[in-house]
């Protein structure tokens, strides 16, 4: 299978800059796999697409201002621009962090960074271009990071946010993402509420957007391409949760492609979730049989992505692209702070 099979064509003024106010008022395509129907709708309209028994998945990771920038260390006085951008990935230990770095190849081994509030210096590489930075500093590092961190966003971005609230969920709750997990920022606190009141349960899993996210699918055949890993966690009380509903056989509705691959990275060889926690390099693709998820919610992806290549093992390479050609020509908004697709 080839990259190119998941390319299709998409308009730049289709990319969305700007978050949609509120937050459930973006568009909806609902595309039912029974009956091959396709609505238009608009998010706060899932209420009436879910049911009671129904367990939602959504994954509670919060983003981090992972983006700092640095001063290349010795410097003179005149030397003031912050010429190195540092986007924090993955924490390796509590002062050393897999970063990518922009640019790259001056930053050797024992290369030293001022960020002002901190130094750094570069310990080790990893593959693609990772560099390795232990930072160096006085009181806590999340303090400092939010004093000097900016919100990483994707770089098909170019306006500025207003609010750094918008590129977080209203549930993230846990600290270490370097990007949203986008399908969640649709949801409010009210409409989580209608659903709960409802009957529909929320599982909660962990999984801390990482490289897997931004780095493209360079090879032509996918088989080829070698996914990075990120962090996961399942605990006992939420794998209980979605193991009732797959033993009863309710509904499974993932919010996201990031929790869809913590449950599939999760499920043993009975189809249950284990309660764990490590490290997954999953790549679901065409062909991948889904042993957890009945259902997705999640936004239009990038042509080629790893993302597209996810939803087209649930519902078909083909259909897939028949969906974004259907979304193209009624002007959904795609990416990050697009509109929504629901698959049942």
């Amino acid at each position: 299978m080839r990259t190119s099979d998941f390319y299709y064509d998409l308009p730049k003024e289709l990319i969305a800059q700007t978050p949609i106010e509120p937050r459930d008022a973006s568009r909806m395509l609902v595309y039912r796999r029974g009956d091959g129907a396709v609505e238009h709708r608009h998010f706060f309209d899932i209420k009436n697409y879910l049911r009671a028994g129904d367990v939602l998945v959504i994954n509670n990771t919060k983003v981090i201002p992972a983006r700092i920038f640095a001063t290349r260390l010795p410097r003179t006085d005149k030397t003031i621009e912050r010429n190195t951008e540092v986007l924090l990935l993955k924490r390796r230990e509590y002062d050393t962090w897999e970063c990518i770095t922009r640019p790259a190849k001056k930053l050797k081994i024992g290369t030293r960074l001022d960020f002002g509030a901190m130094q750094g210096e570069v310990t080790g590489y990893g593959e693609e271009g990772i560099r390795f930075i232990k930072f160096i500093f006085d009181g806590v590092f999340e303090n400092i990071l939010e004093q000097i961190g900016n919100m990483p966003l994707p770089p098909y971005i170019t306006e500025k946010l207003q609010d750094k609230s918008r590129y977080q969920t209203v549930y993230g709750k846990i600290d270490g993402s370097a990007a949203a997990p986008t399908a969640g920022l649709h949801f409010t606190p009210e409409l989580l509420r209608q659903l709960s009141d409802s009957g529909v349960e929320i599982a909660k899993v962990l999984l801390h957007v990482g490289l897997g996210t931004f780095r493209p699918v360079k090879e032509e055949n996918i088989l080829a391409h070698k996914m990075h890993s990120e962090y996961f966690e399942v605990d006992d009380v939420n794998a209980d949760i979605i193991n009732r509903a797959l033993i009863e056989g309710r509904r499974v509705i993932c919010v996201g492609t990031t929790s869809v691959r913590v449950v599939e990275s999760a499920v043993g060889e009975d189809g249950l979730v284990k309660a764990q926690k490590g490290d997954t390099r999953i790549f679901i693709y065409p062909g991948y049989r889904f042993k957890v998820v009945k259902g997705l919610i999640t936004n239009f992806h990038l042509p080629e992505s790893t993302l597209i290549m996810l939803v087209s093992a649930l519902i078909g390479r083909e259909k897939t692209l028949e969906l974004y050609k259907t979304a193209v020509e009624e002007k959904y908004r795609f990416f990050s702070f697009g509109d929504a697709m629901l698959v049942l």
